[in-house]
């Protein structure tokens, strides 16, 4: 395995992220010497999405998250995330 070069100091991190664009980082770190991390206060990110649906299904939408207590969007959410979980273990 060959030596693995140092790490340059960086002033900023557009200067940092203008290194990378630009370097393997392979060669600048062990890769083989990695450990797997856990960050639990990490939150995904979130993106905003536009989604027509028929004023029919948006309102059964809306009924059925009163009768559980939660936001609509919320439960749109834990159902894709549920079907989503769902398809991958078939």
């Amino acid at each position: 395995m060959s030596k693995v070069k140092p790490t340059p100091e960086f002033k900023t991190e557009a200067e940092e992220r203008a290194f990378w664009k630009k370097h393997d980082s392979s060669d600048y770190i062990d890769w083989a010497k990695a450990q797997s991390v856990s960050m639990p206060k990490l939150k995904p990110s979130i993106k905003t999405i536009s989604l027509r649906l028929p004023e029919g299904l948006l309102d059964s939408i809306k009924i059925e998250a009163n009768k559980r207590d939660m936001p609509y969007q919320s439960l749109i959410k834990s159902w894709l995330t549920d079907d989503v979980k769902q398809s991958r273990n078939v």
